[in-house]
């Protein structure tokens, strides 16, 4: 155990968009709220019962999931897969970068939203709290380097570290990722520490 650095629960992370007020009302009609369908494991984070289609170049993806609450940007988080069925070529990107990042354009049953930019493939993250942060000598935006074992079992690199007093600790990756190691929500992994990652010759 002397190489683990701690233990973290996984949250697979399907498609789903993050929409502005302005954008929900264009969508879905005016003074319209999202209406939660359930809690997500990071406080004040919710799957709301709306969904969109995404329509990119070369297909579309339909009944996906908007997530609340509402943010000031909006936010299209799709796999590698799911890019190939667009026919858009999105950037892997830390939350709310979307510098040189492609369009799309949002399908709702009131309107149509057409996005300039906002379509990502989020990079695979830990949420950390403060305290846990600063338990295991971490900070905001660290590297880090994530095993899986299991018969499926891999090492994750530049996995990005997010610390913030609201977050709960959850290792973050898309159905892509998941999907090759054999990952489901709940299952643990396994933080390296840095001299146990240099040791496998492995750069975080």
């Amino acid at each position: 155990m002397q190489n683990i650095l701690l233990e973290v629960p996984v949250g697979v992370s399907g498609r789903h968009v993050h929409l502005t007020r302005e954008h929900l009302q264009t969508l879905f009609g005016p003074g319209y709220e999202l209406t939660k369908l359930r809690d997500v494991v990071q406080p004040g984070q919710f799957a709301a019962k709306e969904t969109v289609t995404i329509v990119g170049p070369k297909g579309v993806l339909e009944k996906v999931r908007v997530l609340g609450p509402l943010r000031s940007y909006t936010q299209v988080e799709i796999s590698r897969t799911d890019s190939f069925k667009l026919g858009v070529n999105p950037p892997i990107r830390d939350s709310g970068d979307h510098e040189g990042s492609p369009g799309c354009v949002l399908v709702g049953p009131a309107g149509v939203v057409t996005l300039k930019q906002g379509v990502i493939i989020a990079l695979r993250h830990i949420h950390m709290h403060t305290d846990d942060a600063k338990r295991y000598g971490l900070k905001d935006k660290d590297l880090v380097t994530v095993q899986v074992g299991g018969e499926r079992g891999l090492i994750f690199t530049n996995v990005l570290v997010r610390v913030n007093p609201n977050f709960r600790l959850e290792f973050h990756v898309d159905t892509d990722e998941a999907n090759a190691c054999l990952l489901n929500n709940n299952d643990m992994v396994q933080v390296l520490t840095p001299a146990a990652a240099e040791a496998l010759g492995l750069v975080s």
